[in-house]
């Protein structure tokens, strides 16, 4: 496959790696409980909705250990790289020579490599939004004709070329932008990638009441139909390149379809065609079997044709590859922002339109999904899965990330002001609020060996917990057991994972500490109830002659302080 080569690529090509593991400190004061105007500080709380303000690139590593392979839909918006946004590069490279390239000035127009710096910015952030989407997980990126080619190349690279779902066109502005060099453009893209290939209609979504009211026209004992032809393709073309779909069916004079003759008065169906009497359909045979009392024949214009009903209940319909919708313009975008913020001034601009947003999440996400933004923004994504909430009584969660400092007047301010109602708006739902909480967040200090050892910001039994269990094993801990056992839960690969720890220096220090016989009993007991053969066990320190010793028995000892690893098997 051809790949797209950059300056600075080799440098940030596993940058992701090495990025350093922090914890998520809640803001109680900025968050949003149901109900209430704050909730109490609770760890239990970051299972909530999350607005994180920080580095996008550190707070989708600190994601990891509760989130990989979690999250349905991903969408993001970011910087277009049109030279007047002002964003600078600010990811700590290894490489003195290309930081100290990155990090020249803003990146303006007349920045020949600023396309270059675009893409190392991406490269490693698209490496973790990767690792957080589920195996059937999507991701949709908005973007123009300033990036679409690059970020189309570096999609097919990370995500693989198998994986491009499609681009799509949004009319955004139908007006066009005047000021353009040569033409007015109206419309931008939006690249569709998923974690792996995925099965034919799974973008489909549920059609609308008008739109079954309008199509559905015909009512039989099981409710409302259409009739669609079943003929596929020209009889010429079917018969070589679509050979399943490709045979002859036989109807009553009653109008009754099957396989194979079953009445003395049989007529062979012809086609819109009139050379022959196989035809190219769109069922196979497996099908036409199984639901053949959908079929039926008649005469159109002294021509037999054969139709299958289509019913209303549960009816879908696939996107167009051009989105044109009013409420998808950027315009609608902003007046939904101002209406909310009550003001006539872009304190924001051009923030997307939540309708869009709202679409795009339609098509993949379930009631219980999890959709992230690491680009936040307005805060636009929070509003779209809080709207599908309140109309579908789901329980999708959101997870939103702003590095700028708006990222509490602006962002959250937007979801508490969608979340408890504004009273001069006039749609009626945001009227009165969609409901919701949310937990804000912001970066804590890196999770490694210096701090442990220091004794300083030492992180929660859960956080640390989930941070270790994901080093080792590359999953997620769904649930933290945190008893005076110590027993965290075990792996897919049915290994027990143990970590004696107390976020108190002076436990650390102490033999309470320690692995040691009796705490090793303990750990075999645990071990025969959950049906594992092989244990592995963090702690300061254990009173054994040697961890060769421990091994034999099948516990595997990490010392804490770590210098943490991956342990391939578990």
């Amino acid at each position: 496959m051809p790949v797209l080569k950059f300056k600075g690529k080799s440098t940030v090509y596993s940058h992701h790696l090495g990025v350093p593991f922090r914890s998520l400190e809640i803001d109680e004061k900025k968050s949003l409980s149901k109900g209430s105007k704050n909730r109490k500080k609770d760890n239990s709380s970051l299972n909530d909705n999350l607005i994180i303000h920080g580095d996008n690139l550190h707070a989708l590593k600190a994601l990891l250990p509760r989130y990989t392979g979690k999250v349905k839909c991903i969408y993001i918006d970011p910087p277009y790289n049109t030279g007047n946004e002002g964003w600078k590069y600010n990811d700590n490279v290894n490489s003195p020579a290309i930081q100290k390239w990155l990090k020249q000035n803003g990146i303006g127009t007349d920045d020949l490599e600023r396309h270059d710096k675009w893409l190392c910015m991406m490269w490693p952030r698209l490496q973790l939004l990767k690792e957080l989407l589920s195996d059937d997980g999507v991701i949709f990126i908005s973007i123009d004709d300033n990036e679409c080619y690059n970020l189309k190349k570096i999609c097919d690279e990370i995500f693989g070329i198998e994986s491009f779902i499609n681009c799509l066109t949004i009319l955004c502005n139908p007006k066009g932008r005047s000021q353009d060099k040569y033409f007015a453009t109206n419309h931008e893209y939006v690249l569709v990638f998923s974690k792996n290939p995925l099965h034919k209609g799974y973008f489909s979504i549920e059609k609308s009441k008008s739109q079954i009211s309008s199509e559905y026209l015909e009512i039989d004992e099981h409710g409302a139909f259409r009739l669609l032809e079943l003929r596929n393709t020209h009889r010429e073309f079917g018969k070589h390149n679509r050979k399943n779909l490709y045979y002859p069916l036989y109807a009553s004079l009653e109008g009754t379809v099957d396989i194979k003759p079953d009445a003395q008065h049989i007529n062979k169906i012809l086609p819109l065609w009139d050379d022959g009497f196989e035809g190219c359909w769109t069922w196979e045979k497996g099908k036409v079997k199984k639901d053949k009392t959908l079929l039926f024949a008649k005469k159109t214009n002294g021509k037999w044709k054969v139709y299958r009903k289509n019913y209303a209940n549960g009816a879908k319909k696939m996107l167009k590859t051009i989105l044109q919708d009013n409420l998808f313009y950027t315009e609608k975008g902003q007046k939904v922002f101002n209406e909310l913020f009550q003001t006539k001034d872009k304190i924001f601009q051009s923030p997307k339109s939540p309708y869009l947003i709202k679409e795009l999440i339609k098509t993949c996400a379930t009631k219980n999904s999890i959709i992230l933004d690491s680009f936040a923004g307005s805060g636009t994504t929070a509003q779209a899965v809080l709207d599908l909430n309140k109309e579908d009584g789901g329980h999708r969660k959101f997870i939103l990330v702003e590095c700028e400092d708006y990222a509490d007047k602006i962002t959250a301010e937007r979801v508490r002001r969608v979340i408890k109602g504004v009273p001069k708006v006039k749609d009626e739902k945001l009227k009165k609020g969609l409901g919701g909480s949310f937990t804000y967040c912001t970066l804590g200090k890196e999770i490694n060996e210096e701090n442990l050892i220091k004794g300083k910001s030492l992180p929660s039994y859960k956080v640390l917990s989930s941070y270790v269990y994901y080093i080792a094993t590359g999953q997620t801990l769904n649930k933290v057991h945190e008893n005076e056992d110590f027993y965290i839960g075990k792996s897919a690969k049915n290994t027990a994972f143990f970590i004696v720890y107390k976020p108190n220096i002076k436990f650390l220090r102490s033999r309470a500490s320690a692995l040691n016989l009796d705490r090793k009993e303990e750990i075999q007991k645990i071990m025969k109830v959950e049906d594992c053969k092989k244990a592995v066990v963090f702690a300061p320190v254990h009173y054994f002659d040697s961890a060769e010793e421990l091994a034999k028995e099948g516990i595997i000892f990490c010392q804490l302080p770590f210098s943490i690893y991956k342990i391939a098997g578990v």
